[in-house]
C-alpha cells in the first residue's frame, strides 16, 4: 500500500473508534464503564461500583428514598467527572428497575441533571433483558451455542433464552436481591426458617411466573444441551469467591464455570456465617455481603428448577450493549 494511502486507512482506522462511558444505576449499586467501541467490540478502559441502595426502603410505598437520590445523584456526577478523566467522548446515564417501578421517578431524573446536567434514561424490562443477551454474545463463544441468560439485579432478573440472534424468551421479572432483603428480613446470622421462607418464596414464583412459559421452550428440540449463563454483580462475586481473588479480573472471572454443587457450598456457607464474618471472604466485597445471600439463591434454585448442572460466567452485559447502541 502506497504511505499516502496507508496513511488515510490509519486515519480512517482512528477515526472508527470511539471512546464512549455508560453509568449503569441499578437498585443495589451504580455502575460505571469507559470504553473503546469499534463496530461491535467493546474495549473497556475503565470500571468502577458503588453501592448507594437506591432500592433501600423502597418496595412497600414505591417511593424513592431522598438519601438514596441524594447519594445516587453525588455517584453520577462522580462517575462523569472520572468518564471526562478517561477521554470519554460521550455519557450515558441510564437506569433499571427501582427508578421504572417508582413513583417518584422524577425526583431522581431532576436531581441528576440538576446536580451533573446529564440526562437520565429509564429502560424497560424489555430493554434491559435485549440488552443484557446483546451484551453477553458479544463474546463469540456464547454467541454460537443454545443459551439461557441470567441476570440477577437488585431490583429484578432478566430471563433471555436465545441462539445466536434469535431470542424466544426474554422477560424481566420483579426478583431482584435487595426486593428480597426488604420483603424477607434477615436475622444475623439467618434462621433456618427465615432461609427456608425465601427459598419457598423463589421457588413459587418460578414456578407460577416463569416455568409455565419458558420450561415448555426449553423442552423443544431447538434448545437441547442449552447452556445457562449469568452475568451480573453476584455471578462475578461468585467466581471471585471461589477463586479467591481479591479484585475484579475479567479474563478469570470469565474463565470460571460454577457447578451446582460449588454453588450449594457457597450458599450454605454464606447463609451460615454472620454479616461481619462474610465481610471477611476473600472476593465478596464489604458491601454486597448482605445482598449476596438471596442472589446466591436465586441462582441455586434456577438451576434446580431447570435441571442446569454447571453456569458458566459472563462480565459483559447490560452495559456493554448500551455502549454499542
Amino acid at each position: 500500500m502506497e504511505p499516502a494511502r496507508r496513511a488515510n486507512a490509519s486515519r480512517l482506522n482512528h477515526a472508527s473508534t470511539q471512546r464512549r462511558a455508560v453509568i449503569d444505576i441499578g437498585t443495589n449499586s451504580i455502575k460505571l464503564l469507559v470504553a473503546d467501541v469499534r463496530g461491535g467490540k467493546v474495549s473497556p478502559v475503565h470500571e468502577e461500583s458503588r453501592q448507594t441502595r437506591l432500592g433501600k426502603n423502597f418496595y412497600d410505598t414505591r417511593q424513592l428514598q431522598p438519601e438514596a437520590v441524594a447519594c445516587t445523584a453525588e455517584a453520577v456526577w462522580e462517575f462523569a467527572e472520572i468518564a471526562r478523566e478517561r477521554d470519554a467522548g460521550s455519557i450515558r446515564v441510564i437506569a433499571t428497575s427501582a427508578a421504572r417501578d417508582a413513583v417518584n421517578k422524577d425526583d431522581l431524573i431532576s436531581t441528576i441533571e440538576k446536580t451533573s446536567g446529564l440526562k437520565v434514561e429509564i429502560i424497560s424490562g424489555e430493554q434491559e433483558a435485549a440488552w443484557a443477551f446483546q451484551g453477553v454474545t458479544a463474546n463469540s463463544d456464547l454467541a454460537q451455542v443454545p443459551l439461557l441468560l441470567l441476570d440477577v439485579g437488585g431490583g429484578s432478573t432478566e430471563f433471555i433464552l436465545g441462539y445466536k440472534a434469535e431470542k424466544h424468551f426474554a422477560e424481566s421479572f420483579p426478583l431482584g436481591t435487595v426486593r428480597l432483603l426488604e420483603k424477607f428480613p434477615l436475622s444475623d446470622p439467618p434462621t433456618r426458617g427465615e432461609f427456608e421462607k425465601c427459598r419457598n418464596w423463589i421457588r413459587n414464583f418460578l414456578e407460577t411466573e416463569v416455568c409455565p412459559e419458558l420450561e415448555p421452550l426449553l423442552r423443544g428440540k431447538k434448545y437441547r444441551g442449552t447452556l445457562l449463563a449469568g452475568t451480573g454483580g453476584t455471578v462475578s462475586i461468585l467466581a471471585r469467591i471461589e477463586k479467591e481473588m481479591d479484585r475484579f479480573d475479567r479474563e478469570k472471572i470469565e474463565q470460571t464455570v460454577l457447578s451446582l454443587e460449588r454453588i450449594v457450598a457457597h450458599r450454605k456457607k454464606l447463609w451460615r456465617l454472620p454479616l461481619a464474618e462474610r465481610r471477611e471472604i476473600v472476593g465478596l466485597p464489604r458491601m454486597r455481603a448482605d445482598v449476596i445471600l438471596t442472589g446466591v439463591l436465586i441462582y441455586e434454585i434456577v438451576m434446580q428448577q431447570f435441571g442446569f448442572t454447571h453456569l458458566q460466567i459472563s462480565t459483559r452485559g447490560l452495559r456493554f450493549a448500551a455502549l454499542m447502541d
